[in-house]
Formats: C-alpha cells, sequence, structure tokens
C-alpha cells in the first residue's frame, strides 16, 4: 500500500510541475507579444473601438465632397486645410483618444446643424463631457486664426470697371448689424429684448466688396440701436477703424458723417423698389439705387452665414459669452471658404431666399460727427450717377 502511494505522489508532483512549467511559458508569451507592440497603443479592445471610429469619421468627411459637404458645410480640401491651420497655427493637438480631424469635424458638425450634445454623443461614440471639452478647444483654436483669417481692407481703386463699386472710390465695403438669438438668464431678458420681441444679441458685421467679413463685433443687447453699436465699435482699442479719405457704406440707420457714407432718408432705396420697372427721377434717388446694389453685399453676408450655420438661426444653451465667441469663429470659417474660391452651392439656395431688408423707420440714430464736407462730397458723387444715368438713356 505505501508503494502505490508514493507512486501517486509522485504523479500528482509531476503534473504540477507540468503545469507550472506550461503556464510559465504563456508568461513569457505574453510578455514577448507585449514587448513587441508600441508603448502608445492602447489595449485590443480600445483599438478596435478606434478603428471603428475612424471607419465613421471616414464615411462622414472622407467618402465624398457632397458628403462632406451635406456633414460640416465644406469640401474636403478646405476641411484638410483648415486642420492643418488650427494643428500648426492655433495650437491645437492631437490627443491619446481623439486625433485632430475628428476634433474639427465635431465642432464643424455641432455648427452646420445644432444639435444637441447627446445627439453628438451617438453619432461621434463620444462621451457628454468629451464634446464639451473638445468644442471648446477647437473653438479657442478657430478664435486664433483671426489675423490670418479676417480681410484686410482694400479701397476701391480710381480705374475700378466694377459696375456696382466703380462710383464709390476710396470705398472699403460696407458694414450694418444683424440680429443673432441668444439664451440669456431670465433677469437679462428685457434687455436683450429687440423690436420685434425676440431676445438677440446686435452684431456689427463689416464685409469688403467681395463678401468676406473684415470686422466682426458680437455682445451688444438686442435692444441697442446699430448707431449706438458702431460707436462702441469706432471707440475701442481694438476697435473698428478708417483710414482717412477712405469710408465704408451703411444704410440709413447710421449717420452720414467721415468713414460712413450713407443713403438719403426720405428715397427710394432697396432693391425690391427698383424691380418693378421704376427709374430713378432725381439724383438722389440715383444714389440710392446704387448705393443699395452694392451695399446688399453684406446682406448677402449675413444670408449665407446663416444659411451655412444653423446654429446662428436658433438660440443655444451655451452661455452668452461662448455664444458670442462661437459668431466669430463662424464668421472666420466663412472666410476660409471663400477664399477657396470654389462653387459654393449656397450662393444659388440663397438666391430662392428673400433677404429681409432692414427698415428704417422709427431707427434712431446715434450720430458720429456729421460734417458738411461730407454731405457735399455725397452730394458730388450722386450729381455725377445721375449725370451718367441720363447720359445713358
Amino acid at each position: 500500500m505505501e508503494p502505490r502511494r508514493r507512486e501517486m505522489v509522485g504523479l500528482m508532483a509531476g503534473c504540477l510541475a507540468l503545469l507550472l512549467a506550461m503556464r510559465s511559458m504563456v508568461v513569457a508569451m505574453i510578455v514577448a507579444v507585449g514587448a513587441g507592440r508600441p508603448r502608445h497603443l492602447p489595449d485590443r479592445t480600445f483599438r478596435l473601438d478606434f478603428h471603428t471610429k475612424r471607419a465613421n469619421l471616414r464615411a462622414m468627411i472622407y467618402s465624398s465632397d457632397t458628403t462632406c459637404f451635406n456633414q460640416i458645410r465644406m469640401y474636403r480640401a478646405t476641411f484638410d486645410k483648415l486642420c492643418h491651420m488650427l494643428d500648426t497655427i492655433g495650437g491645437l493637438r492631437a490627443t491619446r483618444h481623439m486625433l485632430v480631424d475628428e476634433q474639427v469635424a465635431m465642432f464643424l458638425h455641432i455648427l452646420a446643424h445644432h444639435v444637441k450634445n447627446r445627439v453628438i454623443q451617438f453619432e461621434f461614440g463620444r462621451s457628454g463631457e468629451t464634446i464639451s471639452r473638445y468644442f471648446k478647444l477647437v473653438l479657442n483654436a478657430t478664435i486664433r486664426l483671426q489675423s490670418l483669417l479676417l480681410k484686410k481692407p482694400e479701397a476701391i481703386p480710381e480705374d475700378s470697371n466694377d459696375h456696382r463699386w466703380k462710383w464709390f472710390k476710396g470705398c472699403l465695403g460696407a458694414l450694418d448689424g444683424t440680429h443673432i438669438r441668444v439664451q440669456v438668464p431670465a433677469a437679462h431678458k428685457g434687455r436683450y429684448r429687440n423690436r420685434k420681441g425676440d431676445i438677440t444679441t446686435n452684431v456689427l458685421g463689416v464685409c469688403s466688396p467681395d463678401g468676406q467679413f473684415i470686422f466682426v463685433f458680437p455682445g451688444w443687447e438686442g435692444s441697442a440701436a446699430d448707431g449706438r453699436v458702431l460707436r462702441d465699435a469706432t471707440t475701442r482699442p481694438h476697435g473698428l477703424r478708417v483710414p482717412l479719405g477712405n469710408y465704408y457704406l451703411v444704410d440709413a440707420g447710421y449717420s452720414n458723417c467721415q468713414g460712413f457714407l450713407a443713403p438719403y432718408r426720405g428715397q427710394r432705396y432697396h432693391l425690391n423698389d427698383w424691380r418693378q420697372g421704376h427709374q430713378p427721377q432725381t439724383a438722389h434717388e440715383c444714389f440710392n439705387m446704387r448705393h443699395s446694389a452694392a451695399r446688399n453685399v453684406i446682406e448677402r453676408c449675413f444670408g449665407i452665414l446663416k444659411l451655412r450655420w444653423a446654429i446662428l438661426r436658433s438660440p443655444s444653451f451655451y452661455p452668452v459669452r461662448l455664444q458670442n465667441r462661437y459668431i466669430v469663429a463662424c464668421c472666420l470659417l466663412h472666410n476660409l471658404i471663400r477664399r477657396e474660391g470654389v462653387q459654393d452651392p449656397l450662393d444659388e439656395q440663397l438666391e430662392s431666399f428673400d433677404i429681409e431688408p432692414a427698415t428704417d423707420e422709427n431707427t434712431p440714430i446715434v450720430p458720429l460727427e456729421t460734417t458738411d464736407v461730407w454731405t457735399n462730397y455725397r452730394e458730388q458723387i450722386a450729381n455725377e450717377m445721375f449725370a451718367d444715368f441720363v447720359a445713358q438713356r
């Protein structure tokens, strides 16, 4: 009995030694596989999830220009250029969990469609906290591109042949205010309520003759008059500056003063007034007709801006200060898209929408400094226009 017991103990000891040896071999193989994998890569489960997210991004952005435009309102070449600028100039960096292009795509998708955080969570497979954090990171990086993306003003030359602008020698472009709906605390709604009853911020926009923004000034309450916003913009240390001898076209809600050429009040002005076959009968009417045709560029800028970015067409739930920042970012992205020179589908879509002109009735004017010299200058241009108009009849 004793020898048999010893034999069983020896067999069990052999089996245990064999199991220990096999365990050592498995551990050694795992260590070897781990040593051959780059240290910055996560485990296999995360890598599979990462590749799935990249596949979704490729389908959304990189599959075709049509799909890319429908999702983020720009073509693939423009998107690549934007990502490069944000990476090299804006300071946006890829992280272990998200590359730069996915950060930018998520940001643009929110601007383009104004969808809630929970919708982005489903479409991009990210948490709500991650989406909010990267939205702010990309927004800050975009704002850092202001000096590059804002258009440098260029005056209309003396030899201009542009039928809309050749009468306005030295003009830098046009400016106007637009109202964008925002969410504010209940205690502040009275100040942000405009004359139509909407809760808005009054945004001053200045654009060049080719439809790019030169200056953007958001933040004023919707109840503020356009003239008051302009006065504040011109008095700030880094505000709007008009070189001596140059000027911008403005509507009748502003004063006709040095640097800002306004139409004659009490005369036909808006383009809709001239589409019924009516011809100017006086120099003042002729001036207003051509002034409106040129100044309409700022109305088109605002129209395309709101048509492209849905977040500007309805109030968001971001704080007011953050809302003002993404308004500026939308204008900067507008400039980048326009500079690419490709056919923008929104140009054709805008034709099917009626651009609502700014009304002059009961619009309070905050004069800057009206002078006789500037009034005479406008009169001189009006007489030259009307003389040319009569000669071409």
